[in-house]
C-alpha cells in the first residue's frame, strides 16, 4: 500500500464510522489537523500513532490494509458467526454465497 492509498483508507473506514476528522484527531489525542494531514498526504502517521488509529477504527492493523474488505467489522462479525456452523451448514453458506458471487 502507498501514501497514496493509506490516506485514502483512512478516510474511507473513518467516513465510514461517521467521524469528523478533527473529531477523530482530538480523540487519539492529537491536534485538530492530524487526521486531515494525513488524509491530504501531507504526513504519515507513526508506528504508534497507526495502531492508535486502528484502536480508535476498532479494526485491527492487517484489517487496515485488507483494502478488498469495505466493512472490516461486519466481515470480522460474519466469521465469527461461521465458526460456529457445522459442516453442513457452512457448506449451504457457501453455496448461497457463491450463488450471490455469480449473480453480482
Amino acid at each position: 500500500m502507498f501514501e497514496d492509498e493509506f490516506a485514502v483508507r483512512l478516510s474511507k473506514l473513518r467516513i465510514k464510522k461517521g467521524v469528523s476528522a478533527r473529531d477523530m484527531s482530538l480523540s487519539i489525542g492529537q491536534n485538530a489537523g492530524y487526521i486531515n494531514n494525513i488524509e491530504t498526504g501531507k504526513a504519515l502517521p507513526s508506528m504508534s500513532g497507526f495502531f492508535y488509529i486502528c484502536e480508535y477504527l476498532e479494526i485491527s492493523p492487517s484489517e487496515f490494509f485488507d483494502t478488498d474488505s469495505e466493512d472490516p467489522h461486519e466481515l470480522r462479525a460474519l466469521v465469527a458467526d461461521l465458526k460456529r456452523l457445522d459442516e453442513r451448514q457452512l457448506k449451504n453458506i457457501s453455496e448461497i454465497v457463491e450463488a450471490l458471487a455469480r449473480k453480482g
